[in-house]
């Protein structure tokens, strides 16, 4: 990202601005009802209809776009979101935009038209044209928007570099720019030091790259506000060890490192809208590679939990290193614990790449993140933490394995595994991401994206407040 998402926002309304008219086949006659009578005779010559997301460009004077007409489509149809508009960033030519009526949502039709304005271009020679901008409407509030949209950018760009150019150390080296920023304090441990401070399962992993192992612990916020503790994922590349991964599956491995890239987007949007909380941020941060010194299956390793893990599959590393992150923030035994990481393909089968299961024996917050990702089109499922299932990862030589040979139940399976190093803390979430986007939709340009962030933060701002 070159450019901060949120610039195709803009506070004012420029005197070329054109206005964007939002309609639905019912409100079609309604909203051309104050056109010109050539703009309405356009609309007829081209047989204009407003599905959803279809777009018209109405011509004026000396080759200029007199006005923009959306469609948004039949109320109740399912490409008919408040996300929807945010296609216009990706449709109209370069220039100023406003809108000229009410969109389903004001405030989701503007961010969605800054979250898809999103492009990588950090390796591209030629960074395109000018881009489109939109005016904030009038009760909106922009500042958070850009807040928003700036984050979930950050996020993004880290999940799409290359793990040529983002390996741990790298990872490391974006949270403690972003604890810098905002006054926090950052830790790194690196190497064998792991070994030394009691992180055996994040070395395991990790010892098999020439790039070493780091955990990185961040803290921000009054000591004496709750506790929120975030914990993520960091695996800078996962070419799923000795259990090597075929050539297909090792394509979007780069992304391994989404639950990293998510949590530092949180934390970077509860820093900078200074929530009512004490933050801690623990990254676990490795390469799964292949060498003499790689983990192997059958292998058997300590946890920091003291609990003895036999290794079933060496591409299952993903909780054997929150294992011991887990570990380390249930320790002082937070509020609110929270986890996120690209953990199972079994999660893509059963609710595929757009809908993330999350998994917490806490009525209360289950409820909270629901209502949340419905409010801000930011989906997430909850999933049964289905305690039956724990004999699947019984090991007859050691306290558990980190897989079960049934081949049943992995996304379940991987949070029971990550539930037995969690007893102290009074909420614990988990969030088994995709942490990409497969195709183009709304909002949500195909790449990296952090999934939950905005519906994640929504539940904290409103648990917590701000002290700003």
């Amino acid at each position: 990202m070159t450019v901060p998402a949120s610039d195709c926002l803009i506070d004012h309304l420029p005197p070329q601005a054109v206005p964007i008219w939002f309609a639905s086949p019912q409100t079609l006659a309604q909203v051309t009802a104050v056109m010109s009578s050539s703009a309405r005779d356009w609309i007829t010559h081209t047989g204009f209809e407003p599905h959803a997301g279809r777009h018209l460009l109405l011509p004026g004077a000396g080759g200029r776009i007199q006005s923009v007409l959306f469609g948004l489509g039949e109320e109740g149809h399912a490409l008919r979101t408040p996300l929807l508009p945010g296609l216009l960033a990706g449709l109209l030519p370069p220039g100023d935009y406003y809108m000229a009526n009410a969109a389903d949502d004001p405030a989701l039709a503007t961010l969605s038209f800054a979250l898809h304005s999103y492009r990588f271009t950090t390796y591209r020679s030629s960074q395109g044209n000018k881009s489109c901008r939109l005016k904030i409407p009038r009760d909106v509030a922009g500042a958070e928007l850009r807040r928003i949209a700036d984050a979930v950018a950050f996020g993004r760009d880290l999940i799409n570099m290359p793990a040529n150019a983002l390996g741990p150390a790298e990872i490391a080296a974006a949270a403690v720019a972003l604890a810098k920023t905002h006054n926090a304090t950052s830790e790194i441990i690196v190497a064998d030091e792991l070994l030394e401070r009691g992180f055996p399962l994040i070395h395991a992993v990790g010892k098999g790259s020439s790039r070493p192992p780091c955990l990185v612990d961040m803290r921000w916020g009054d000591e004496t506000a709750p506790k929120v503790t975030l914990v993520g994922k960091g695996v800078a590349f996962d070419t799923g060890g000795l259990d090597l991964k075929p050539s297909s599956n090792m394509l979007l491995m780069k992304k391994d490192m989404g639950g990293a890239a998510a949590v530092l987007a949180l934390a970077r949007l509860v820093m900078e809208s200074r929530l009512n909380v004490r933050l801690r941020i623990i990254l676990p941060c490795v390469e799964n590679a292949v060498s003499g010194l790689s983990f192997r299956p059958s292998d058997i390793y300590p946890s920091r939990k003291g609990i003895n893990v036999e290794i079933g599959n060496t591409d299952a590393e993903g909780r054997l290193i929150l294992a011991d992150a887990l570990t380390l923030a249930d320790e002082e035994a937070p509020e609110l614990l929270i986890d996120m990481a690209t953990l199972t393909g079994a999660a893509r089968v059963a609710l595929g790449p757009d809908l993330p299961p999350f998994y917490t024996k806490d009525e209360q917050i289950a409820g909270e993140l629901a209502a949340a990702a419905g409010r801000t089109c930011d989906p997430l499922w909850r999933m049964p933490l289905w305690q039956p299932y724990r004999s699947m990862l019984d090991s007859k030589i050691a306290d558990i394995n980190n897989v079960s040979t049934s081949g049943f139940a992995g996304s379940v399976l991987a949070a029971l595994f990550l539930d037995r190093f969690v007893e102290r803390s009074r909420c614990h979430v988990h969030l088994d991401i995709y942490g990409w986007s497969p195709q183009t939709n709304p909002g949500r340009p195909e790449g990296g994206d952090v999934q939950g962030v905005r519906a994640l933060y929504d539940v904290l701002y409103r648990r917590y407040g701000s002290i700003a």
